[in-house]
């Protein structure tokens, strides 16, 4: 499978790969090789996701009231007192 130009395509393709699977009507090396095709989207749909959470950033003020730049998903890494939770 060639690199998807887009996390639409690549998710596409994933969700190609899943409705193929689900169907039951593949035999096993069949079966097997679009497995390895979902493997790969979800890898892509991953690489584009996380590629793009890096150029999300919003402007966000900190305990001084001073302006931050901060990542958009930030909140969700961090616990309610800053800590990263884990």
């Amino acid at each position: 499978m060639t690199e998807p130009a887009s996390f639409e395509e690549a998710l596409a393709a994933l969700e190609s790969a899943v409705s193929r699977l689900e169907s039951g009507d593949l035999k096993l090396e069949e079966a097997l090789g679009v497995f390895e095709q979902g493997v790969a989207a979800s890898r892509a749909c991953n690489r584009w996701l996380d590629e793009t959470r890096k150029r999300v950033q919003v402007l966000t003020a900190d305990a001084n009231g001073e302006s931050a730049l901060g990542f958009l998903d930030a909140e969700e890494e961090d616990g309610p007192d800053g800590d990263a939770e884990g």
